[in-house]
């Protein structure tokens, strides 16, 4: 069930495209991305001035939020947001995968519970990987920002 108009609401995810038209006076739109679909960030000019850093340059964003809700449309307008570039850089250097919880949502589809075959390690590990730029240590992920 999707949440209400008005309920606070956290989330995560890459930045994918950040937007601040002329007309929108001040405003700024985000685009960011998880495992699980996409979120539209409104963040009003008086958050931006007091998050500029974090906004403009942060690769992975945490957001703490109000949803607004019109129709079809969802947004989460932005009260506070946290830099989470750290963490995604630091994806390289885990030893074990990110544990599921509650396993696989598809398994239904691919199987009865138990070991699934998709989740058996396949190739070199992230380390392993040689990098002929001599610059894997740092992930960036490229945004498209408009302005």
């Amino acid at each position: 069930m999707p949440a209400g108009d008005g309920l606070w609401a956290e989330t995560a995810g890459l930045v994918l495209v950040r937007q601040m038209p002329g007309s929108a006076k001040g405003v700024m739109f985000i685009t960011i991305e998880d495992e699980s679909g996409i979120a539209n960030l409104v963040v009003w000019s008086t958050v931006f001035e007091k998050q500029r850093r974090i906004i403009l340059s942060a690769g992975m964003i945490a957001v703490y939020g109000r949803i607004q809700r019109e129709g079809d449309v969802v947004h989460l307008v932005a009260h506070r947001l946290t830099d989470l570039s750290q963490d995604l850089a630091s994806v390289g250097d885990r030893d074990a995968t990110f544990p599921l919880p509650y396993g696989r949502s598809d398994e239904l589809h691919h199987g009865s519970p138990g070991i699934d075959p998709r989740s058996a390690p396949k190739g070199p590990k992230p380390r392993d990987i040689s990098d002929p730029y001599g610059h894997i240590d740092q992930i960036r992920i490229k945004t498209r920002n408009f302005r």
